[in-house]
């Protein structure tokens, strides 16, 4: 009891903070963003020569108008909770239809501009419809919505081309007020208005509420599943808008322009406030953020740096931006740092658990039950459970070599279709343990298609057909994505960032690192060796597939047979658990990454020597894929449940149905609609029941 109580003196009475002060604490991402954006403006006007005029109030307000409009609708999501890999896929697809099917007269460029809006909100309808009522992970439901849009966009305009009407361009990014106001600060206007009337209504509280703590929302009595699918229809329009804006801006369309403009679109949101995870944040920031962004880029523009560097900028703000976000006393990083001070003292005090290691423990058959001679299960019996999710990945694969078969004839009775068949899988196989791991212990490793593209091109270059070089240079470059992967890992477990952006923002750099390291043009090429693995043979087939068999032995043993195997599956089950029982988590999700980052390493060797030389891109086509293989093996997504072996017959499944639809006239956009379908439907069949 205090003194002052023991003297029969009253108690002071509980201090609260004003409410200024409150609301100063909530809107404090906003204001760092607004002084970040002033400061920027302020280095652009010292370095840009003349007064700032209303050219430049125009050109700025324009170029940053689509960012802005697809962050916003970004926000909406991540403020519920979620995240929405769709968006730039969804911006591509608008450019294209307005500038395949849009008109010279009034009536066609309403309706177009109409139809924007319908499309953005189609796909947010559907994205919404399986994440509220189907429950499946956001992550997986918009990957696959973003490869399905992807195939219908380039189904419609494979290569840049098409046109606007100049009098559409002129609406959009011309003067509402000619001298005086832009255009595009009126579209934001009103963007801002509908963002603020959603935000102050019932339904803006709802996704406050909806990711500050779903449940707390539910026992309140909101229709949390209502709220989530209008959420991801909302985002939809805005993409739409942001679509429709961006055809204004250039005239043309091409299939691609959106693509690299998912980075952009987090590292806007984040720039701007909103915390990753939801309940935190608004679209006024994340519109402050785009244009921070722009300016970024401006300033390095002006500066006489590299378009290459971009990229690597926008990577790694995004980090930097979560970073300082999220540091307080109670982060990630703060809460390492005590525990290695308290393990510091400790082993100086000679305290330390691990300094007085206790004997093994030897379980022991009891005596009664050694007299009773109980049997042990079957191999069937003990491994049921498993085999229901494994099995059905390869009786599709069988399904679909009988249908090759019966199609093209001599498929099944030819020797060489197998080797074929076993090549082309080598390099799924290989990235579906990396990716596979990352997926049981709950996350995804995004950045495996410039992992690929990085050492691919890095590694080429040092080697430059000689064999002497590939004798070192190819454990360089297997050394080199074990620890990017790891440091994948350690912004995930250090600096608290989701597996999602981390690794997102880790393409992103990579991607600029290989362009920076290339200029644009990848040099070098493969050594004798390298082609003779890909394409020569060894008692009587290709080489490569005897390292296939070897990698396949090692996988099985290293998630199946080991305590790093045994840490990653009590991590995707419960990292609260895992730590309780004494788990090294940070450790596993480093290991974890760094071997994702080893196969990506693999692969991007195997692939140069397998094309003779690396290419810009040459991962591009992997991400999916090696998704699609984990989940359609029977992974699941969230984590905790899968097995190798099963990863393998999705890759066997998928290489052999890619292989099928090769000898078919249809055109290659379509398999990445067959694979977004495949993901969905693989998830939603192997879903645990209690989702």
């Amino acid at each position: 009891m205090s003194a002052s109580l023991s003297m029969g003196q009253p108690a002071r009475p509980a201090r609260h903070r004003p409410r200024w002060a409150l609301t100063l604490a909530r809107g404090r991402g906003l204001l760092v963003a607004v002084a970040v954006f002033v400061a920027l403006f302020m280095v652009v006007a010292a370095i840009t020569p003349g007064p700032f005029s209303y050219f430049e109030l125009s050109f700025m307000s324009s170029g940053g108008a689509t960012l802005a409009l697809a962050a916003m609708g970004q926000t909406f999501v991540i403020l519920s909770g979620g995240f929405d890999l769709s968006a730039g896929a969804v911006i591509s697809l608008v450019n294209v239809v307005l500038a395949t099917w849009m008109g010279p007269s009034i009536g066609s460029q309403v309706t177009m501009a109409l139809a924007a809006l319908a499309i953005g909100g189609l796909v947010g309808a559907f994205n919404g419809f399986f994440v509220a009522f189907v429950r499946l992970q956001p992550i997986v439901v918009t990957l696959s919505s973003m490869f399905i849009v992807q195939g219908i966009t380039l189904l419609i305009m494979d290569k840049p081309g098409g046109m606007t009407p100049p009098e559409f361009s002129m609406f959009l990014t011309g003067d509402a007020m000619p001298e005086l106001l832009p255009a595009p600060i009126v579209i934001l206007a009103v963007a801002l208005l509908i963002w603020f009337l959603i935000k102050n209504s019932r339904f803006g509280t709802g996704i406050y509420a909806v990711g500050s703590d779903e449940e707390s929302a539910r026992a309140a009595g909101m229709s949390t599943r209502a709220i989530k699918f209008w959420t991801y229809t909302l985002a939809g329009l805005f993409y739409g808008a942001a679509g429709a804006f961006v055809t204004a801006q250039t005239g043309s369309a091409d299939p691609l322009i959106g693509r690299p403009m998912l980075l952009q679109v987090f590292t806007a949101v984040v720039l701007g406030g909103t915390m990753l995870g939801g309940g935190r944040g608004g679209a006024v920031g994340s519109l402050v953020g785009a244009y921070i962004l722009m300016i970024v880029v401006n300033i390095l523009l002006v500066l006489n740096v590299s378009a290459y560097y971009s990229s690597v900028v926008e990577g790694a703000i995004l980090i930097l931006a979560v970073l300082v976000g999220s540091l307080n006393r109670h982060s990630p990083i703060a809460e390492y740092l005590r525990l290695g001070v308290l393990k510091l003292r400790a082993w100086r005090a000679g305290t330390l658990a691990a300094a007085h290691p206790s004997a093994p423990f030897t379980p022991k058959l009891s005596a009664p039950a050694a007299k009773a001679g109980l049997v042990r299960p079957s191999w069937l019996e003990r491994h049921r459970h498993t085999l229901r999710f494994v099995l059905p990945a390869f009786a599709g694969a069988a399904i679909v070599l009988l249908a090759t078969h019966l199609i093209y004839g001599n498929t099944l009775t030819n020797p060489s279709y197998f080797n074929s068949l076993l090549v082309l899988s080598s390099f799924l196989a290989i990235l579906a343990l990396g990716q596979g791991a990352a997926i049981l212990t709950g996350g995804l490793d995004l950045s495996l298609p410039w992992m690929i593209g990085l050492i691919g091109i890095v590694t080429a270059d040092l080697i430059s057909g000689s064999d002497m070089s590939a004798l070192w240079v190819v454990p360089f470059g297997l050394l080199l994505g074990i620890g990017l992967g790891a440091l994948n890992g350690a912004g995930i477990v250090f600096l608290g960032l989701p597996p999602i952006v981390m690794t997102l923002a880790m393409n992103g750099i990579l991607q600029g690192a290989a362009l920076v390291y290339s200029d644009g043009t990848p040099a070098g090429f493969a050594s004798p060796t390298q082609r003779w693995l890909m394409t020569g043979s060894f008692l009587g087939v290709t080489p490569v597939i005897w390292l296939l068999v070897l990698f396949v032995a090692v996988a099985l043993l290293l998630l199946n047979r080991t305590a790093f195997g045994r840490r990653v599956y009590a991590v995707g089950n419960s990292p609260t658990v895992a730590k309780l029982s004494g788990v090294g988590v940070g450790g596993t999700l480093i290991g974890t990454y760094a071997l994702s980052g080893f196969c990506a390493a693999l692969v991007g060797i195997l692939l140069s020597g397998f094309s003779g030389q690396a290419s810009l891109g040459m991962g591009d086509e992997y991400l999916l894929p090696s998704i699609a293989a984990v989940v359609v093996g029977g992974t699941l997504i969230t984590g905790g449940r899968g097995h190798y072996a099963g990863m393998l017959g999705g890759v066997l499944l998928l290489t052999a149905l890619a292989t099928l639809l090769a000898g078919t006239t249809l055109p290659s956009a379509v398999r990445d609609i067959i694979l977004g379908l495949v993901v969905l439907a693989a998830v939603l069949a192997l879903r645990e029941r209690h989702a």
